[in-house]
């Protein structure tokens, strides 16, 4: 086994260890409403992060909604303001000082970003009546009830990013809710930076303006980490080599550099200053702000290369050197309390340039992704160990007349007859299939018929003719909290972020007018009117 593989395996294990399960002390997921903080504060609580102590309020789960001025907070904002309403919940539902706590480094915290529209992934987000990290994936898990029901993407993405739990006590991390990866590089670590940002460092040393074109490097927000013995890092955001060498002196020899993952961590006193200086944009909720170009980069670069930058954003000079002057005076006064002296202000933690990477924030990585199941590469391998896939078919009832091929992978599905070639099935229960390299969650039929990249989600049929979906189609059904059901269709080839105003696969709505109707919806009701109609259609088929 290589290098490489033992990283990749070792951290792998450590996701998945159930007798030491890596979890974050207190979980805190930023919703869009509060239907959805409901929902997740319930679902995690009862699930990834439920508690085998009941002595102790933790692992605790803190679900808060940004009810922020129309455009949102950006990440920035949404991040202090999502921390700041957790503290509220924690003190009010446990009787827990959040703050104290972070502060005495007792406890780990993790924020998840999962607010947003999800439009690269319509139509699945509409599926699940706008909670987007409430889409599954199709391998199931055992819920607290002892059943089993496939896994949401949020679950998963809380599952892995558990592993840095253990190195970040007294911080708060910060995660978007579509990407899962496995670290290359070790993953425990001392924090030595009062912000620390995940990235992927390429090689040990400054790449020449060859391999900085040949990396794309060009494209992405890169962060560079300087050769000396602090190890201090600054962010620059798509520039040219010349530029970036220009822009990056003020952290003396480079010693090696990557693009930014955008995750970070930061430390209590750093979380406590970034909110005091964004107080009262966090009173009124107004402002919108994200990490990179308003946080990081004016508390790394000079004012100069700062105003270049946002320059390439539409940014007026006025208005990023004010800003720019603004961080300056956080950041000296920062260091004049000596919150300097022990730390360093802002550095990178790499996950290594080998990690693996499963993203589901957009429809055809999603579908990419979920087929690597029946791939034989180590990604799959690794893929399979961390949601726990053992054997092709776990949890399930399989009758004789039913033909499944050596490739495909099932979880608690229910099948009388057919022939399955290449899927990835979960929580499917059909009389009879006939499908070949299609992904089916939580669907069912008395017939259903499924080509090459079908994705089904969600559908519940009765009918005679069952469901039928050629190759590359998407069907998922959107349900109401009375019971009545709604069909929506997609291709694999259709990107939702540009079709998302029009009418696509014979569709009555546009996916943005979908997600209007599904505005506030309360998805706890709907999930449990979903399982009801489920169960009563699939028992009206006979048994399996």
């Amino acid at each position: 086994m290589s290098n490489t593989s033992e990283a990749l395996t070792k951290a792998v294990n450590a996701m998945t260890d159930t007798e030491n399960p890596s979890v974050f002390d207190v979980t805190i997921i930023c919703t869009t409403d509060d239907h959805q903080a409901d929902y997740w504060m319930q679902r995690l609580s009862e699930g990834i992060c439920k508690s085998d102590d009941s002595s102790s309020p933790f692992p605790m789960v803190l679900a808060v909604s940004e009810d922020w001025a129309k455009g949102g907070a950006g990440n920035g904002l949404g991040t202090l303001y999502a921390y700041t309403k957790a503290c509220k919940v924690a003190k009010s539902k446990f009787g827990v000082d959040l703050k104290s706590k972070l502060d005495a480094k007792e406890v780990s915290a993790a924020l998840f970003h999962t607010a947003g529209k999800g439009t690269r992934l319509a139509p699945l987000p509409a599926s699940e009546n706008n909670n987007k990290p409430g889409v599954k994936l199709p391998v199931c898990h055992k819920l607290s009830d002892g059943t089993h029901a496939p896994i949401t993407v949020l679950e998963a993405v809380v599952k892995q990013s558990g592993l840095y739990a253990s190195s970040r006590k007294g911080r708060l991390s910060v995660f978007w809710g579509d990407q899962v990866f496995v670290p290359s590089a070790p993953f425990q670590y001392i924090p030595t930076h009062h912000a620390d940002i995940m990235c992927t460092l390429i090689g040990d040393k400054a790449p020449t303006e060859e391999e900085w074109i040949e990396k794309g490097l060009d494209k992405y927000g890169v962060i560079a980490v300087s050769n000396g013995p602090g190890r201090d890092a600054a962010q620059v955001e798509k520039v040219d080599h010349p530029t970036a060498t220009r822009m990056l002196k003020v952290l003396g020899d480079i010693g090696s550099v990557g693009p930014s993952l955008g995750s970070f961590s930061v430390s209590a006193v750093l979380l406590e200053a970034l909110c005091d200086e964004y107080g009262e944009e966090l009173t009124k909720k107004e402002g919108k702000f994200d990490t990179d170009p308003h946080f990081w980069m004016p508390l790394t670069l000079p004012e100069e290369d700062y105003v270049q930058l946002m320059d390439q954003k539409g940014v007026s000079e006025e208005e990023a050197k004010a800003h720019h002057e603004r961080m300056s005076k956080m950041k000296k006064d920062f260091e004049e309390k000596g919150h300097l002296k022990a730390m360093g202000l802002f550095g990178a933690v790499d996950v290594g340039d080998k990690a693996c990477w499963w993203d589901y924030g957009l429809l055809k990585l999603y579908a990419t992704n979920n087929l690597k199941f029946v791939d034989t590469d180590e990604s799959s391998d690794l893929l399979r160990k961390f949601f726990g896939v053992t054997e092709k078919q776990m949890h399930c009832a399989i009758g004789e007349k039913c033909k499944v091929d050596n490739k495909s992978y099932l979880s608690a599905c229910k099948v009388k007859s057919g022939e399955i070639k290449e899927c990835v099935m979960a929580g499917v229960e059909v009389v009879d299939i006939m499908a070949e390299g299609a992904i089916i969650v939580n669907c069912t039929a008395k017939k259903i018929v499924a080509g090459k990249n079908a994705i089904l989600y969600n559908l519940i049929d009765d009918s005679e003719e069952g469901i039928v979906a050629g190759e590359g189609d998407v069907i998922v059904s959107v349900t109401e909290e009375s019971g009545e059901m709604m069909e929506l269709r997609s291709k694999h080839s259709i990107c939702g972020g540009k079709a998302w105003k029009e009418i696509v696969a014979g569709n009555k709505l546009t996916f943005e007018e979908v997600m209007v109707k599904n505005f506030n919806s309360n998805v706890t009701k709907i999930e449990q009117k979903r399982k009801e109609l489920f169960k009563k259609t699939s028992s009206s088929f006979g048994e399996f």
